[in-house]
């Protein structure tokens, strides 16, 4: 059974509404200061221009065009040197999705740039140039695939302690029909067929990094059933690698006492590294990779950064209507 894709596309970016917002404002200045008309007098300016007619001036940090805030995608940090490649690629996709939003990367731990240095400089520079200037800020998209102790205090702590940057969380990647089809095209990828999917003697674990935190072990669990849905009806068990059970092995286990002798994993990591190469290592028969630079992906992350400006884009919404 295939999750059908929800509709993506967002009615008009909270940028685009407020330059609107300008120039109805500018139409209504218009109609109460009208130009001068031919034959009526008219001061001139110093130089002997009309200044109704004078060029407009040079942008300002008051009066320069809004921009849209910056993604910055935030992942976790690796010792693994592919991690942190893996992630700039995918960024690489959601800059061809978007050409000419600023896209970023940063790292909770373990990999520069830091977070909670990339926030520093930022309301750094929104400070120098001054508060207008920096009004566009930035949305921090956690490459998270649950919610956890890092989406849930981690990113809101380093925001707090940077109030310049002006930056918003959105939620983490899962769960979300995006990422359950970059989990089946991965598997695909692996060797997994549909014919698999009716195999009653098939299974497949879900294997992620795991938390103490509840909420996040619910997100997998729909993942996984999100997952087991795309594939046919197949069980889909989730595991993980720290912090939680059952394990990659008990999960497979699990499965063998059900009659499921043949089991795949699901690699539900964003990039290489210690914890996919440990649940790989588990598999009984195939594992997919991690979900890196998939397309699915990528439109999943610019997906989130459009859901943490909706409340903007309404309340820019509100002030176009009232001028």
């Amino acid at each position: 059974m295939t999750t059908q894709e929800p509709d993506l596309t967002c009615d008009s970016s909270a940028a685009d509404l407020l330059g609107r917002i300008g120039s109805r404002a500018g139409l209504r200045l218009r109609h109460l200061h009208p130009p001068t008309c031919r034959g009526a007098k008219h001061h001139e300016g110093p130089d002997g221009t009309d200044p109704a007619f004078a060029p407009p001036p040079e942008p300002t940090a008051m009066n320069r065009p809004r921009t849209a805030p910056t993604l910055v995608a935030v992942g976790h940090g690796s010792r693994d040197p592919r991690a942190a490649a893996t992630l700039r690629l995918l960024l690489d996709r959601v800059r061809e999705l978007r050409p000419g939003l600023d896209v970023r990367l940063a790292h909770i731990e373990l990999n520069a740039p830091l977070l909670t240095d990339a926030l520093a400089e930022r309301a750094a520079l929104a400070e120098r140039a001054g508060e207008a200037a920096g009004t566009a800020g930035v949305v921090l998209v956690p490459l998270l695939l649950a919610r956890g102790h890092h989406v849930k205090h981690d990113l809101p702590a380093a925001v707090a302690a940077a109030p310049a940057a002006r930056a918003r969380v959105a939620a983490p990647l899962g769960p979300h029909p995006l990422l359950v089809e970059a989990l089946a095209d991965r598997l695909a990828e692996a060797g997994w067929t549909p014919e698999d999917g009716r195999s009653p003697a098939t299974g497949v674990v879900l294997a992620s990094a795991g938390s103490r935190d509840p909420e996040s072990a619910a997100d997998i669990r729909r993942v996984a059933a999100q997952l087991g849905e795309r594939l046919g009806g197949v069980p889909v068990v989730p595991a993980y690698t720290s912090a939680a059970a059952p394990t990659v092995p008990e999960a497979v286990r699990a499965l063998a006492a059900r009659g499921r002798h043949r089991v795949a994993v699901a690699s539900c990591f964003t990039a290489p590294g210690l914890f996919a190469a440990r649940a790989a290592a588990d598999a009984p028969w195939l594992a997919s990779a991690p979900l890196g630079a998939h397309p699915a992906l990528a439109r999943l992350v610019l997906h989130r950064y459009d859901e943490a400006l909706r409340p903007a884009v309404g309340s820019a919404r509100r002030e176009l209507a009232a001028i």
